[in-house]
C-alpha cells in the first residue's frame, strides 16, 4: 500500500482546521478550498480510518468520540512538522555556502572575509573550493565565484575581479641571471606549467610568436597557489594574476619583471541561481563583495 493511503496528510490537514474552527466553510476559507472539497476530504479521511469524525447537525458541527482522540494529537503532529521546518529554514538562513576556487579562496576571500563576518554576525560561511563549474541543482550551495567569461544560462553573475595574467618569479632568482631585462630572458629559466596556454597569450604579445615552450617540462600544479610556491622558492618562472599576490611582491618574495599583463576574456565572477536573487542571505553577500571589490580597486 501507497505512504499516501496509509497516512492522507492532505485530509489530515483538512481535518485539523475544521476541528479547530469549528465550521467546513471557515476551514475552507482558511486552505483556500471550497466547501465541497472540504467535505470530500473529511469524508476520505472518514473513510481510511473506518468511522465519522463529526456529527452533522444543521448549522453545526461537532466532534465524535474518534475526532476528540484524534484531533489533539493531529494538532500536535502538525505543530512537531511546523516546528521542524522553521528549524530548517532558520538553519538555512543563518548558513552560507560558498563555492570557489582554490586560488581565489586562499588568495582573496580569506583575507577580506572578516569583513562579512562583522556586518553579518548572524550568517556563519561554509566554504567549499573546487576546480569545476558546480551544479546548483545537485550541489548544496548559495553562491559561486566562478573563473570563465560570465555566461551560464539560469545564473545571475556579477564580475568581481579581472583575471589578467603576466609573468612573475622571485627576485633571487632573476638575480642569479644577472636580471631579466626582456621577454626573452625569461626562457634561460625553467618555465613553470608551460603547457599553460597563458604562456603563449603572453609571448605572442610580448613580440615572440614562438617561444619554445615545448622544450619545458608538461607539468601541471592544479593551482596558481601552487606555482606561484614554487616561483617564490626559485625554482621559476610562473604565468600569474599579479592581484592575487600582492602581499608576496611587497614581501619580496615574488615580483613581475614587465608592466605587460594579458586577459584571454575569462574573469572571476559571483554566479547564483536567478530565482534566489532575492534570498537575504545571497543579497547581503553579493552586495559585500561588489562593494569590498571597489574599494580595493581589484
Amino acid at each position: 500500500m501507497k505512504l499516501s493511503k496509509q497516512f492522507p496528510l492532505n485530509a489530515l490537514r483538512v481535518f485539523e482546521a475544521v476541528a479547530r474552527l469549528g465550521s467546513f466553510t471557515k476551514a475552507g476559507e482558511e486552505l483556500g478550498m471550497t466547501q465541497t472539497a472540504v467535505s470530500y476530504q473529511v469524508k476520505l479521511l472518514e473513510e481510511n480510518i473506518g468511522e465519522p469524525l463529526f456529527l452533522r447537525r444543521p448549522r453545526m458541527i461537532s466532534l465524535t468520540d474518534a475526532g476528540e482522540r484524534l484531533a489533539p494529537r493531529v494538532t500536535e503532529g502538525f505543530a512537531m512538522l511546523a516546528e521542524a521546518m522553521e528549524s530548517l529554514r532558520q538553519a538555512s538562513e543563518e548558513t552560507l555556502t560558498i563555492h570557489s576556487t582554490a586560488t581565489f579562496a586562499q588568495q582573496w576571500l580569506s583575507r577580506h572575509l572578516g569583513s562579512f563576518q562583522l556586518k553579518h554576525p548572524n550568517i556563519a560561511v561554509r566554504l567549499k573550493t573546487s576546480a569545476t563549474l558546480i551544479d546548483f541543482n545537485r550541489e548544496a550551495a548559495d553562491l559561486a565565484v566562478r573563473w570563465g567569461d560570465g555566461n551560464w544560462p539560469g545564473l545571475c553573475c556579477h564580475r568581481i575581479m579581472r583575471l589578467d595574467f603576466s609573468p612573475m618569479l622571485s627576485p633571487v632568482l632573476a638575480a642569479k641571471v644577472g636580471g631579466v631585462h626582456t621577454p626573452a630572458d625569461l626562457l634561460k629559466l625553467s618555465i613553470i606549467s608551460a603547457g599553460d596556454h597563458w604562456w603563449r597569450i603572453w609571448f605572442a604579445a610580448a613580440g615572440i610568436d614562438n617561444p619554445g615552450l615545448e622544450k619545458f617540462p608538461r607539468n601541471e600544479l592544479g593551482t596558481q597557489i601552487m606555482d606561484a610556491s614554487v616561483a617564490a622558492a626559485g625554482q621559476g618562472v610562473a604565468i600569474l594574476n599579479p592581484g592575487h599576490f600582492e602581499e608576496d611582491i611587497a614581501a619580496g618574495r615574488l615580483y613581475q619583471p614587465f608592466e605587460l599583463s594579458c586577459n584571454d576574456g575569462r574573469d572571476y565572477w559571483l554566479a547564483y541561481p536567478g530565482n534566489r536573487r532575492n534570498v537575504p542571505k545571497i543579497r547581503a553577500f553579493r552586495n559585500w563583495i561588489i562593494d569590498e571589490m571597489g574599494a580595493h580597486d581589484l
